[in-house]
């Protein structure tokens, strides 16, 4: 099993950055893949990005490409996600999720191990 925690959110200016961060417990984090979901109030939860085990390949939503970038430190069993250019539509609590069956499980939602998720609020 392995647990994860989301650090990072917080209030931003629309054209602001945020860095999020997701540190993983418990196995070795380097056989999961992760990635990050959102969910905003009276919607689907819906992908963000996703990044394989070894950071080669990352995958992202059409509505975040050219503006967030995944990458992971194996090293701190950290994952992270850089957001710029952020819009109001952005804002939603953001979720961790990792895997050890592949980044396809990751991107579907089926990973079986989600954080408790961090607030990301965009004012205009």
């Amino acid at each position: 099993q392995v647990q994860l925690v989301e650090s990072g959110g917080g209030l931003v200016q629309a054209g602001g950055s945020l860095r999020l961060s997701c540190t993983a417990s418990g196995r070795a984090f380097s056989i999961y893949a992760t990635g990050w979901f959102r969910q905003a109030p009276g919607k689907e939860r819906e992908f963000v990005a996703g990044i394989s085990r070894n950071g080669g390949t990352a995958n992202y939503a059409d509505s975040v490409k050219g503006r967030f970038t995944i990458s992971r430190d194996n090293a701190k069993s950290t994952v992270y996600l850089q957001m710029n250019s952020l819009k109001p539509e952005d804002t939603a609590v953001y979720l961790c999720a990792a895997a050890n069956t592949g980044l396809q499980t990751v991107v579907t939602g089926l990973a079986p191990y989600w954080g408790q998720g961090t607030q990301v609020t965009v004012s205009s």
